[in-house]
């Protein structure tokens, strides 16, 4: 009798196993997939700007949020985010040597470029890679008003968690084509589109 029990619990041991192998086997094979799917959708953005540089650049694009998300690394290994927000119509830089966040109001080119990224998009969120060959560039330049800081709190997502830990100000746009010789440029952010137009955006700072 005890000797026709232990086949049957080898037998259980042995069916207990192989469910086990299959199970973690059905479990790295999804892990696998979905490693390869987000990696797929992951790609670095490398456009060369007028002088020849290559600026290493990619856009998160969140299509349930209507958001662009641009990070820009410059030549010196700093690297910069740029928000269009299509809900709250603003666009927001955050330099990265810069404890500060500058907002401006987005304009009908800014609406046209997002859209353009949004309605390419399938997926609901994806980081892309834009490739320009040839480049044109243009410069606008951004006045920092010194006494219109914005509270990082009252902002809403995802400038607040960009923000939250920065001084935030609002910008305006310099009616010329520069902000004249007694304005100090004080940096340059450097943003690409995929319809090949890369924009220097520089700020400089006006008085109270």
């Amino acid at each position: 009798m005890s000797s026709s029990r232990v086949p049957h619990k080898v037998l259980w041991g042995s069916i207990a196993a192989m469910l086990l192998i299959v199970i973690i086997a059905l479990g790295v094979t999804a892990h696998l997939g979905l490693q390869h799917k987000t990696q797929s959708s992951l790609q670095v953005v490398r456009i060369p700007d007028h002088t020849g540089d290559l600026i290493n650049q990619s856009a998160l694009i969140d299509k349930h949020n209507s958001v662009v998300t641009y990070s820009v690394t410059s030549h010196v290994n700093r690297t910069s985010t740029v928000i269009f927000d299509m809900r709250q119509g603003l666009v927001c830089y955050k330099p990265d040597n810069q404890d500060s966040c500058f907002l401006r109001r987005m304009e009908s080119l800014d609406y046209e470029n997002v859209q353009s990224q949004l309605n390419k998009s399938e997926q609901q969120v994806r980081q892309v890679w834009v490739v320009g060959n040839q480049t044109e560039k243009h410069t606008e330049f951004l006045g920092v008003l010194s006494g219109s800081r914005v509270e990082a709190s009252t902002l809403q997502e995802p400038l607040q968690s960009l923000c939250q830990q920065a001084s935030v100000y609002w910008t305006r746009r310099s009616d010329g084509k520069s902000p004249g010789k007694q304005r100090l440029i004080y940096f340059c952010i450097d943003i690409c589109f995929p319809s090949n137009i890369c924009v220097s955006v520089c700020f400089y700072y006006l008085p109270e």
